[in-house]
């Protein structure tokens, strides 16, 4: 995933995620509003961004990392329910408390903005409000879209899935496109993405080192992904090759 230190903060349009944000679409005027109202936020792997029933004063975009989302029930369990990748955004305008528990899968930095403030942007600004419905849509879809891998999808299609995901994204954020071999750092532990899929850590390491076998993926030790063929591995996935995730 993109370093945080490729960047100068002070500079919106040196932004790895400015194409994809919230911002996408703002002109200069709007993005000096938001400068106003914007801080960032490094959290390191493990930390607690937000707890659910927390009254959240922020609403902001990943820039860098990954971070989780959890809920837990009555008796104390706790399901993985989302990931939150760079550009994916955090926190509701209207809405006071956070659903769920949101916790920093790796060391990460957020792109914050108050939310008070955020929110009369919202309504002055019609290129925020309408790139924020875009984003809020396109996750729904993702939500849908994971249901299937969760509750249909064999062990191998979800691996394949889940990677698919997250090479897609890292593309789409550094704008190289899906043609030819996508290269991109694992940014989840197999303990993670077990966890994540609702499989063994046995049984995520069997089907990568399956995946590897079969050429679908070459892999640099644990975390260094190269995928030769994106078309190929959505096949894996169960996923046609125009189709599938949004990225």
């Amino acid at each position: 995933m993109t370093s945080i230190s490729k960047f100068d903060h002070t500079n919106c349009g040196d932004c790895p995620i400015r194409h994809r944000a919230v911002c996408a679409h703002c002109d200069t005027d709007e993005l000096e509003d938001l400068e106003e109202i914007k801080y960032y936020r490094s959290f390191e792997a493990g930390q607690t961004i937000i707890w659910s029933g927390d009254q959240m004063n922020f609403v902001g975009s990943v820039v860098s990392g990954i971070a989780s989302l959890t809920q837990t029930m009555e008796d104390g369990r706790t399901q993985m329910v989302g990931l939150l990748l760079p550009s994916d955004f955090v926190g509701r305008p209207g809405r006071d408390s956070a659903p769920y528990d949101v916790q920093a899968t790796t060391d990460l930095v957020m792109c914050c903005f108050r939310k008070k403030p955020f929110e009369q942007l919202m309504s002055d600004t019609p290129h925020i409000a309408h790139r924020l419905l875009q984003m809020t849509l396109d996750e729904l879809d993702a939500a849908r879209e994971w249901m299937l891998v969760l509750g249909r999808k064999t062990a191998r299609e979800k691996i394949a899935s889940l990677l698919s995901i997250i090479a897609r994204r890292d593309a789409s954020i550094n704008q190289k496109g899906n043609t030819g071999p996508i290269v991109f750092d694992l940014p989840l532990t197999r303990e993670a993405m077990a966890d994540y899929l609702g499989l063994t850590l046995e049984t995520v390491s069997r089907q990568i080192s399956a995946l590897k076998r079969d050429q679908v993926i070459t892999l640099e030790g644990k975390r260094h992904v190269t995928i030769p063929d994106m078309g190929r591995l959505m096949e894996e996935a169960g996923d046609d090759t125009d189709g599938g995730f949004l990225v």
